[in-house]
């Protein structure tokens, strides 16, 4: 297959034809040159890396339902917030098939990872890895061990079957927690993610110390806190349709032109599908309702180049002969390939050139 119009990666958009064979890109170069010509069949289109999903909590997809009236602290918090008390009553089938499903999704939309913050200790680690391996989709697990005080055992058999911890943010750790926390997983090879500044404004001191991996949120961070976490060389999800539905927003515009490394992700699946499309629409035509714009090209990348940064992998963010596994094609017209990414992508324009799974 050959697909001519434009690749959008971690160079940024370009006029492009990309020739695939068994899902894989072999050749590429300008269109309309001869190598651009043969028998293979042609689509035009815009190629690009597949996404990420920067954010999860799947296990909250056992129950969709429009959430109740109270602040997001009330809903969230564990260990009895309104989602701990439906995560307790659900049953583990139930949780499993909801996670395939939620998975499945995205599978669907040719997300090829996702970062989740997974609760319920070793279990719920468990449940989302069979999960994941089931529906052939990687799922990098930020798990969360139950016991306060830390219990050191349980934290090492959570890092054990994890890729790491994400704990709640700091106005519900402790300082101790998240030290004991952060030095297991830097001694283990693992990540370390904490939630920040969701539903009041905290001190970059009281998240940043000591230093994660990853922050989620930042919804009230205002720009010196920003710039707080780009000189931490720390990197930030932000979901902006979960933040919305409690009233708030990220300053994506902000973020852009301080050069804080964002992703994008979608939060808690009881609330929203795990869709990054829409997620990266409801960022772009937030930010100019705002009348505070970020670019397209910065959001794209929030999705499409940052993560695979973030996860070691650039490679993967680079449409060329020989990039692990495969790219997304997207049936869309190639001008301005960033704005058409990030605001008319759907399933059904998405062109299956090879399997998808794991490492593909």
């Amino acid at each position: 297959m050959l697909v001519e119009g434009a690749v959008l990666d971690d160079d940024g958009p370009r006029r492009a034809y990309v020739r695939f064979r068994a899902g894989r890109v072999t050749e590429t170069g300008l269109p309309g040159t001869d190598s651009a010509r043969g028998r293979d069949r042609k689509i035009r289109g815009i190629v690009i890396p597949p996404p990420v999903n920067g954010h999860t909590h799947l296990g909250d997809a056992v129950s969709v339902r429009e959430p109740p009236p109270g602040p997001i602290a009330r809903l969230v918090r564990p260990p009895h917030g309104y989602k701990f008390r439906l995560l307790a009553e659900a049953s583990e089938g139930a949780k499993r098939a909801a996670m395939r499903a939620a998975l499945g999704r995205m599978r669907r939309d040719r997300v090829a990872a996702v970062i989740d913050f997974r609760e319920e200790g070793v279990p719920g680690i468990r449940l989302l890895r069979a999960a994941s391996r089931a529906e052939r989709l990687r799922a990098v697990i930020l798990g969360r061990p139950l016991a306060r005080p830390i219990d050191p055992r349980e934290l090492a058999a959570v890092l054990a079957v994890g890729d790491g911890v994400g704990l709640s943010s700091a106005l519900e750790e402790s300082p101790a927690t998240r030290t004991v926390v952060a030095r297991a997983c830097r001694r283990a090879g693992k990540r370390f993610g904490l939630h920040a500044s969701e539903s009041r404004r905290e001190a970059p001191d009281t998240y940043l110390t000591p230093r994660p991996d990853l922050l989620v949120h930042l919804a009230h961070a205002t720009e010196d806190d920003l710039r707080a976490v780009r000189d931490a060389g720390v990197t930030a999800v932000v979901c902006p349709r979960s933040n919305a539905l409690f009233g708030r927003q990220p300053d994506l515009a902000a973020m852009e032109r301080l050069g804080v490394r964002m992703l994008l992700g979608t939060d808690n699946a009881m609330f929203h599908a795990p869709s990054i499309w829409r997620e990266l629409e409801f960022a772009y035509v937030g930010t100019r309702l705002r009348r505070r714009p970020a670019s397209a090209a910065f959001l794209a990348r929030a999705a499409l180049v940052a993560p695979w940064t973030w996860l070691g992998e650039p490679a993967r963010a680079h449409v060329a002969p020989g990039m692990p596994g495969t790219p997304v094609v997207v049936r869309l017209p190639p001008d301005d390939p960033a704005y058409q990414i990030v605001t008319r992508t759907t399933e059904h324009l998405i062109v299956p050139v090879g399997p998808t799974g794991p490492g593909r």
